[in-house]
């Protein structure tokens, strides 16, 4: 099935796996907590046990290093596309309110990006992430 929109996560590609694993869980509860849409119903099994409901479509994580993190970063930002982001600072910090204190101090040019997720059109997501190469 073909979405008219996709979620995407983009990596920088020097980060321990744990890193990317814990930045990618992070960025996109940014998508599930705000966008309409993008969560299915909850899940049921045979014995009647429930889980909760997940993504209606599947999630693409690029790798980027960081001058193509940062050229992602921009071009989402020049289209108006809201994200979420994740610094390397947040790697430190102890809560949210903290993390929220450590991104707020710093100017958008100065971030230092780790990773970015976003929900958008195809077509925006496919001129965003343009060069960019899936995650291995």
């Amino acid at each position: 099935m073909q979405f008219d929109t996709k979620i995407a996560v983009v990596l920088r590609d020097d980060l321990a796996v744990w890193q990317k694993t814990n930045v990618t869980a992070f960025l996109v509860s940014g998508i599930a907590g705000t966008v309409s849409g993008v969560m299915g119903e909850p899940y049921r099994d045979a014995s009647g046990n429930a889980y909760l409901p997940m993504f209606v479509q599947p999630v693409l994580v690029y790798a980027a290093e960081g001058d193509a993190l940062r050229r992602a970063y921009d071009r989402a930002m020049a289209r108006g596309v809201e994200l979420a982001v994740y610094t390397y600072e947040l790697f430190d910090t102890g809560d949210d309110e903290a993390n929220r204190a450590a991104v707020a101090g710093v100017p958008a040019d100065e971030l230092d990006l780790v990773g970015i997720a976003f929900h958008a059109d195809r077509k925006v997501v496919d001129k965003i992430v343009d060069r960019l190469r899936f995650h291995p």
